[in-house]
């Protein structure tokens, strides 16, 4: 453990600040989703999940846009049906198709066959994300669990539990949810948790077996201010003993697959970090109108990027130095 504690503060980064370009959406993809929009995924048919709550819910996409089935949420159900999902927070898929939602409204975690038929499902309190690993584990990060992370086996049981939040507010209550976080993985069966509220913009990195590997922490001249706004605010909402109530800090987190390479959204501000950890570039994300996107997910692909932003919809976006990664891969 003490390894790994080690190799996680090495891997930390700071840097003084990177002049931001723009990157501007190809096209919006997928009609029809826009509001409540949640997380974006791609199965290893190639065909694309969306989940967007309260509605439309899940929706299947093949690789050419086309709608394939829907799984509808809340009162996208119909009046006077019980909704399949009540509220999706986010999705994942394993090697066979088949489709795990963290269904927050229900406090379930459910699986679906790969054409949409619901098979199962286990309970865990308010399910905030979720990632597939091999062998059949399920990681989800929940908002009331005492670590980060819970990993179950394919029946739902719980096989371990890891990630300490970080002590940054005195009440307890309003320190679980200031630790409160996403979930993305890599095909070695890392798992990547991005930090929702934390003032740094914090995305760490764990083995499968719950060891942290490394850290990622932007500290930009820009950054730091709105760092110590946060911090002042979490000291204002300690003294008031109110209901926790922030803005997210870390809109959303991105990784490569293959590399591992770590793209964290703040704003509409895209931050890109090698497979080493280090700050690459930043970009302003726009649509072919003009408007700023801001994302809620991402999905990283070889050659670009699906950003999805809530309530404007799915945006591709050509990859920066999309050539180069793919020759470094090589």
């Amino acid at each position: 453990m003490l390894a790994g504690v080690c190799l996680l503060l090495a891997w930390a980064v700071y840097v003084r600040g990177q002049e931001e370009d723009s990157l501007t959406a190809k096209k919006k993809i997928f009609p029809g989703i826009g509001p409540g929009l949640k997380a974006v995924r791609r199965d290893a048919k190639g065909r694309y999940i969306v989940l967007a709550t309260p509605g439309p819910g899940l929706t299947a996409f093949d690789g050419n846009g086309k709608q394939l089935f829907q799984i509808p949420s809340g009162t996208a159900a119909g009046s006077g049906s019980k909704p399949v999902l009540v509220f999706g927070e986010d999705c994942d898929v394993d090697a066979e198709g088949r489709i795990y939602v963290a269904d927050r409204g229900s406090s379930l975690v459910k699986i679906f066959s790969a054409e949409g038929t619901l098979l199962r499902s286990f309970a865990t309190p308010e399910p905030l994300s979720i990632a597939v690993i091999s062998g059949g584990e399920i990681a989800v990060a929940t908002l009331r669990e005492p670590h980060l992370v819970t990993v179950f086996d394919a029946n739902g049981r719980v096989v371990r539990e890891f990630g300490a939040p970080e002590e940054i507010a005195e009440r307890k209550e309003l320190n679980r949810f200031l630790n409160t976080g996403r979930l993305q993985r890599d095909d070695k069966d890392h798992i990547y948790y991005g930090f929702d509220y934390l003032p740094e913009p914090t995305v760490r990195q764990f083995d499968r077996n719950g060891f942290s590997r490394a850290e990622v922490q932007l500290a930009t001249l820009d950054v730091m201010p709105k760092a110590q706004a946060v911090r002042k605010e979490i000291e204002r909402q300690e003294k008031r003993g109110d209901t926790p109530s922030f803005k997210r800090v870390l809109s959303a987190v991105g990784v490569d697959p293959k590399t591992g390479e770590v793209w964290m959204a703040l704003g509409n501000v895209l931050h890109h970090f090698d497979r080493e950890g280090n700050h690459r570039a930043a970009y302003r994300l726009y649509t072919q109108e003009g408007v700023r996107v801001e994302p809620v997910s991402m999905l990283i692909e070889p050659n670009k990027i699906l950003i999805g932003s809530d309530p404007l919809g799915v945006y591709e976006f050509e990859r920066p130095g999309a050539t180069e990664q793919k020759n470094e891969t090589r």
